[in-house]
């Protein structure tokens, strides 16, 4: 089995629906993955750059897996690519520890399906990518699982209806 890294951008997760069912069930499915959750690890935004470089090498395959805030991802998520993803590491004449590992973009958004956030979002995942020579893969998002939806019941259920839907297509993507 390859080795797993999955990265939690949500900034509270414990506040979440959607990411939060998103990511119990990949540790269902994933028991042996390397699981950060920054929101828990790093609640002031001092990330241990070792650490997750660490785990970074380690894995094959590193899905990125957030909610989308202002058409882009978390400012946890960007604090971690920018402290992590530095020169000399992950790009750069002599920074090859990302290259060829599979990335797997992840994402949630409260909007409709018809706005074209994906692409927004993609193309700075796209730079990062290539940039670190990852070998990017094709994503998954789920829109209209807003967190403003989710006091009403109805709503509610149709959000953890779409995150299981989400979860699943995730994991067949990770399994190949």
């Amino acid at each position: 089995m390859d080795n797993i890294l999955i990265v939690s951008g949500h900034t509270d997760l414990n506040d979440s629906v959607a990411n939060r069912l998103i990511i119990d069930e990949l540790k269902n499915a994933f028991p042996n993955a390397e699981f950060s959750i920054l929101s828990e690890l790093y609640p002031n935004f001092e990330i241990d750059v070792k650490a997750e470089q660490e785990k970074l090498v380690k894995a094959d395959i590193v899905v990125l897996q957030f909610p989308v805030f202002w058409y882009s991802m978390p400012s946890i998520m960007h604090r971690w690519i920018e402290l992590v993803f530095v020169h000399g590491f992950s790009h750069g004449s002599k920074g090859d520890a990302l290259k060829g590992k599979i990335l797997i973009p992840s994402f949630t958004f409260g909007a409709s399906e018809d706005y074209p956030i994906d692409e927004i979002v993609m193309q700075q995942i796209k730079e990062i990518a290539a940039l670190c020579r990852f070998n990017l893969q094709d994503h998954i998002c789920t829109p209209a699982v807003s967190y403003a939806l989710r006091n009403d019941p109805e709503q509610l259920l149709q959000i953890k209806k779409l995150s299981k839907e989400h979860a699943r297509k995730l994991i067949n993507r990770i399994r190949g």
